[in-house]
């Protein structure tokens, strides 16, 4: 007896398509590790809150701020960055859909964040009244730039780091400076060489460029909808005001610039007006 077994092999793999396709897995959802960022509804964190279907992309604000939402027209996420100052508890974003305005609901964890004590110069601490008075100005000038709301540039929000290295200092730490207590880590640090490139994370565009008192050489990048991204203390600056990255574009390089006690980067990422944690966005 002959066997065509040219057929058998073909039947034999159709059968094995039609079984995987049958499979519950074949249907599952996305693994939570490929939705980016990851949600952490604690301070500094980010709450990813569903608002079903709509024609149109639904706007949202938390507070006076306008939120990034994400998706399409079968499934729309708002996804609101939460404020290193929330308190634990109910907070609500305000949601037009086309339809009037709602109150959406959602609750904040308390997380207890970690202390660090550093010795710096003391003219970076108790500031004289000039250095005072540029940190005034720069502040009020960034607070513009934190402002931005433009359209969004890319539905795929998992980040590249920027740089490589170890991660020196985590977003949320409670910094003391000469033994002055001052505001939480607003950023993720990463030590690397001076001079080592710092890349894009996302597609954006250069919206600041700039030598500040406590943050050194410093850039922000806009990826839109309120999505920014804020690279401290380099040492050069390779991109000018207007310039447009793709992911992974070289765009400055690591230094030891401002308020530091040694070269690493601070990478600052921004959400509706609020500095969240980095690590959300990238893999572990």
């Amino acid at each position: 007896m002959h066997l065509n077994t040219s057929h058998l092999s073909r039947r034999t793999a159709l059968q094995a398509t039609l079984c995987a396709l049958a499979s519950p897995a074949a249907f599952a959802a996305p693994a939570k590790f490929d939705i980016w960022p990851h949600e952490s509804r604690v301070p500094g964190g980010v709450a990813r809150l569903s608002l079903g279907p709509a024609a149109q992309r639904p706007k949202v604000k938390a507070g006076d701020f306008p939120v990034l939402v994400a998706g399409d027209m079968i499934e729309w996420t708002a996804i609101v960055g939460i404020p290193l100052s929330a308190a634990p508890g109910v907070h609500r974003v305000q949601v037009d859909a086309g339809e009037g305005l709602q109150s959406l609901e959602y609750r904040v964890r308390d997380k207890r964040y970690q202390e660090q004590h550093l010795k710096v110069s003391p003219k970076t601490v108790d500031l004289a009244p000039e250095d005072l008075a540029r940190h005034e100005r720069e502040r009020a000038h960034q607070q513009q730039v934190m402002a931005l709301f433009t359209a969004q540039r890319s539905e795929d929000l998992r980040m590249r780091v920027p740089v490589p290295g170890r991660r020196s200092s985590s977003f949320g730490l409670r910094r003391v400076f000469n033994g002055q207590s001052r505001n939480p880590h607003s950023g993720m640090d990463i030590a690397a060489a001076k001079g080592t490139p710092v890349v894009a994370p996302l597609p954006g565009k250069v919206v600041d460029v700039g030598d500040y008192f406590f943050n050194g050489g410093t850039v922000w990048l806009d990826h839109g909808a309120g999505l920014l991204s804020m690279y401290c203390h380099l040492s050069r600056t390779d991109a000018k005001l207007g310039d447009v990255l793709a992911t992974g574009d070289a765009f400055a390089a690591v230094g030891a610039t401002g308020r530091v006690t040694g070269p690493h980067l601070h990478w600052g990422v921004m959400l509706n007006q609020t500095m969240v944690d980095p690590a959300l966005f990238v893999p572990a």
